[in-house]
């Protein structure tokens, strides 16, 4: 079963996401406010494919559940829910390791069409998707850097290296394509889908966050380079 835990202190919006998540086949747990949704989460073990956050809770905001989520759990996907003039806060809700936000208001169309494309990408993880056939393939090797397409992680020099399911399937794309410049909408579809209907900042702000990860100096990284005008490249 498709699960999903959802945090949002108006009730109206609350009960509007429930009713289209239900529709579309999710089985959903609800709460008020971001206290209530830590405790869910926890009640229930972690046990959820999504988190839906709207940022600006009482208690505790969104941007604080996702981040001790986050912390917890690196192949869940959460999404932030936010408003027109939120702009600092959806950035710093990527940053701190959401994979997507939806800003309100937003049709019944959008909103499912951002859940499902993130309940695709993280079913992968849980080992829902087909596995890859040939053993040969199994691993992408760039210089200190091993992807290993079978247990879906990254090492350096042996060292494991966490990644959200989006992280890993930027440094996937990129170790598939070596010294190539990448166009930031490729990605973008590569990623989130042909049907994404965000913006491109979501591209930067993950590949700023994976980079943090992957740098010795992420202000001047070596691997995880800019193009400018155009996007990344990744450099062996």
């Amino acid at each position: 079963m498709k699960k999903i835990l959802v945090a949002e202190d108006e009730s109206a919006i609350r009960e509007f996401i429930v009713i289209n998540l239900k529709r579309n086949g999710y089985e959903v747990i609800d709460t008020e406010n971001g206290e209530k949704a830590l405790e869910a989460y926890y009640a229930e073990g972690g046990n959820f494919d999504i988190v839906l956050l709207d940022i600006m809770m009482p208690v505790v905001d969104g941007l604080e559940v996702c981040k001790q989520i986050r912390q917890h759990n690196h192949n869940i996907g959460i999404i932030m829910l936010t408003a027109k003039t939120q702009e600092i806060d959806k950035v710093t809700g990527l940053i701190m390791g959401a994979d997507d936000y939806v800003t309100k208001p937003f049709s019944p169309s959008e909103l499912m069409a951002r859940v499902d494309a993130l309940y695709r990408r993280v079913s992968v993880f849980k080992g829902e998707a087909v596995p890859i056939p040939d053993p040969s393939e199994y691993m992408l090797r760039s210089g200190d850097f091993v992807l290993n397409l079978r247990s879906r992680t990254l090492t350096r020099r042996g060292e494991l290296i966490e990644l959200t399911q989006v992280e890993f399937q930027i440094m996937e794309y990129f170790l598939l394509h070596p010294d190539r410049p990448l166009d930031r909408n490729d990605i973008l579809d590569h990623v989130w889908g042909d049907k994404y209907v965000g913006e491109e900042k979501v591209v930067d702000v993950n590949v700023r966050r994976l980079r943090m990860k992957i740098e010795d100096d992420p202000s001047t990284p070596r691997h995880l380079t800019t193009v400018w005008g155009m996007g990344y490249k990744w450099i062996n």
